[in-house]
């Protein structure tokens, strides 16, 4: 639990399978730079019977006593990994009892950011990253969430990030939250504004592009100044925004998107454009939400 002025951890959810580590290694990264404690949490759903062939099942009280103790094994292991890899960074695992979806939530409430895998090997077939996981913490989440995908990807050299822009208030908040990544990284940043022109809309593109582009160079100019450190690239892209940001991501070392858009990236509702998104890309999706604490 983490109480007022106590600083705010990254959130991970642990996967139980220990050849599994990209999400866990990330947060371990992402809290080391930030000089934050790391919370591996663990959430526990309702047991079940196991082997049916049994003929006597046993006592709620055996499953749940067999529960926690392979939770506690699993968080352990994690703990074990992370002092490896980073040795001295805080660690406070939690083992908590509910839904996924529901634990992750609640835990965002205090969190610096949540962190889950992916292993991609299916639109269907993902763990603790999976859409019905992901989807509605980061839908609801009051930080940003990460998604990390398995295995890991190939960065290009210089390093950089890529953010999503459509000049709303919320996208606002993933811009600032790119240009923070890109600096404690010492990497680049690409700001794409996706312009998807309509069948009816050939002969009047014009003054919209150009407001695209008075936005793209409002962030150069706004953030320019307190990220002198960051090399800002900013473009205006013409194309669907999954596969304009899909194909940005390839080499990158995250890709920034808001939970909510409008204009040109009036897609980047928690909907198909994001879940797009969270499918395809080829790098860490940080989903940042209208309304941060």
């Amino acid at each position: 639990m983490t109480r007022p002025g106590d600083p705010r951890p990254i959130v991970v959810g642990v996967d139980p399978d220990p050849a599994h580590r990209m999400a866990l290694a990330w947060a371990a990264d992402e809290a080391a730079r930030r000089r934050l404690p790391l919370r591996p949490v663990l959430a526990e759903g309702v047991p079940t019977l196991g082997d049916g062939r049994r003929r006597t099942p046993p006592s709620w009280e055996e499953w749940n006593e067999a529960l926690h103790k392979a939770g506690r094994q699993v968080l352990d292991e994690a703990a074990e990994f992370v002092a490896v890899h980073h040795p001295g960074l805080p660690v406070d695992p939690l083992l908590a009892e509910g839904d996924p979806v529901w634990v992750l939530r609640e835990q965002s409430r205090g969190a610096t950011a949540v962190v889950l895998g992916s292993r991609h090997l299916s639109r269907a077939h993902e763990v603790f990253g999976s859409a019905s996981v992901a989807v509605p913490v980061m839908a609801h989440a009051r930080c940003p969430v990460v998604v990390v995908p398995e295995p890991e990807h190939l960065t290009q050299d210089p390093a950089y990030y890529v953010v999503g822009v459509d000049g709303s208030p919320r996208s606002a908040a993933a811009v600032d939250l790119a240009f923070e990544e890109a600096a404690l990284r010492g990497a680049g940043l690409r700001a794409l504004f996706v312009w998807e022109p309509g069948p009816l809309r050939i002969f009047d593109e014009y003054e919209p592009q150009q407001e695209a582009r008075r936005l793209l160079s409002e962030i150069a100019a706004g953030r320019g100044a307190r990220y002198p450190q960051v090399d800002l690239r900013h473009e205006l892209v013409v194309g669907h925004p999954v596969q304009v940001l899909t194909d940005a991501s390839a080499h990158a070392l995250g890709l920034v998107v808001g939970t909510r858009g409008r204009g040109g990236f009036s897609g980047m509702l928690l909907g198909s454009v994001s879940q797009g998104v969270l499918h395809h890309a080829r790098c860490p999706v940080i989903a940042v939400p209208s309304e941060p604490t």
